[in-house]
């Protein structure tokens, strides 16, 4: 049985990078969709990127940008992943995704979805990602119901939207996702003594606490 995978996502400072790859991250989620509070623009992304190890993924999410952006903005910051979150067709990410570059279709969860309808549609992606409905793109902040995933998929999904270190286990013994994606579940607060005027970075603790959760919940799967 293969682990969960772990991607931190909204990361905007290098030493939340470089606090997330002691950890053992997988990957990291850096993001140019402008109305984010966590937008970055491709030269601060690019500092970011160079404290990161080969091993670690470098993730650019985009929400409907031209495809010779996408594509100037990956090669200018060093993208291993692109992940698309607008409305993009498979034809229009093909299009923004530069040569030996993967990229991954986001899917907004509710009722009305077919996701089975998506795997076929997107079937060239690497991955879906799974991330809860809002009428704003980006992260959610908020779950879904996991029920609406089907056993049987046909790509790898990595599962996002509300995850946090209060329930990540119980996502991963219930949806067995091959990764997962946190963003405001790790978010720092006043009461981590994040200093003033850096309110977009991450809390230590909250990530190392994910990290333990995600660890203790493959250990259980293993064990079974």
């Amino acid at each position: 049985m293969s682990r969960t995978r772990i991607k931190f996502c909204g990361i905007v400072d290098a030493r939340d990078a470089r606090d997330a790859v002691a950890l053992g991250v997988d990957a990291i989620g850096l993001v140019f969709y402008p109305r984010s509070p966590r937008a970055l623009d491709p030269a601060h992304a690019a500092g970011i990127r160079r404290a990161l190890p080969s091993y670690v993924a470098a993730v650019g999410l985009f929400v409907d940008a031209r495809p010779d952006e996408v594509r100037r903005v990956a090669g200018a910051v060093g993208l291993d992943t692109l992940q698309f979150h607008g409305n993009e067709s498979p034809d229009e990410c093909e299009a923004s995704t530069p040569a030996g570059v993967r990229w991954w279709r986001a899917v907004r969860m509710r009722a009305e979805v077919d996701l089975l309808e998506s795997f076929v549609c997107f079937e060239r992606a690497e991955a879906l990602l799974l991330d809860s409905f809002s009428p704003a793109y980006g992260g959610s902040g908020t779950a879904f119901d996991w029920s609406l995933i089907p056993a049987q998929r046909p790509l790898p999904i990595v599962l996002s939207g509300g995850l946090s270190p209060d329930n990540v286990a119980d996502a991963i013994e219930q949806v067995q996702p091959n990764g997962v994606d946190v963003s405001s579940g790790i978010q720092a607060d006043a009461a981590d003594g994040t200093p003033g005027g850096e309110p977009r970075r991450k809390s230590l603790q909250r990530m190392e606490r994910f990290m333990a959760e995600v660890l203790r919940a493959d250990a259980a799967r293993q064990s079974r």
